[in-house]
C-alpha cells in the first residue's frame, strides 16, 4: 500500500531545545521560522523533510541537526552563521532535483561529529544495548 512518501529521500532534524537557538543563553541563532518557510515555499517535505526537534544534544555544539538516510544518520553542530542553513537549504533544494541525497558540501562537513562512541562487540559476539 503507498504512503505518499515513496519518494522521501532523507529527513533533516533540527534542534531547537534548551540550547540551540537560545540567543539569551548566549548560543547563536537558529533561523527556525525562515528555515520552515523556504522548505514550505520550495515544497521540500516531498523528498527530503524537515523536522524541528527538542534537544537533541550535545548542548556543548549547540545548533545541531541531523540528517537522516536510508545509509544511517550524519550529524552535525555549532552552526553560527546564516549561511549554513543558506546552504543546507541549497543542498536540500539540488538533493529533490538530482532525485537522490547528495553530498553535503564541505564547508557543512566541517560540522560534523561522531554522536556516539563506537562500539566494540562483546566476546560472545553481541553488542551491548
Amino acid at each position: 500500500m503507498a504512503t505518499g512518501r515513496d519518494d522521501v529521500l532523507g529527513q533533516v532534524v533540527c534542534c531547537e531545545g534548551c540550547c540551540c537557538g537560545q540567543t539569551d543563553k548566549g548560543f547563536p541563532p537558529f533561523p527556525r521560522d525562515w528555515l520552515k518557510q523556504q522548505w514550505k515555499e520550495e515544497k521540500l517535505n516531498r523528498s527530503v523533510q524537515l523536522t524541528i526537534s527538542g534537544c537533541l544534544g550535545p548542548c556543548d555544539l549547540a545548533n545541531v541537526f541531523c540528517v537522516i538516510s536510508p545509509e544511517g544518520m550524519q550529524w552535525f553542530g555549532g552552526l553560527q552563521r546564516q549561511w549554513h542553513y543558506d546552504l543546507l537549504l541549497a543542498w536540500a533544494k539540488a538533493s529533490r532535483d538530482a532525485g537522490v541525497l547528495l553530498e553535503l558540501p564541505a564547508e557543512l562537513n566541517l560540522h560534523r561529529f561522531e554522536r556516539f562512541a563506537v562500539t566494540h562487540h562483546h566476546e560472545n559476539g553481541v553488542d551491548p544495548v
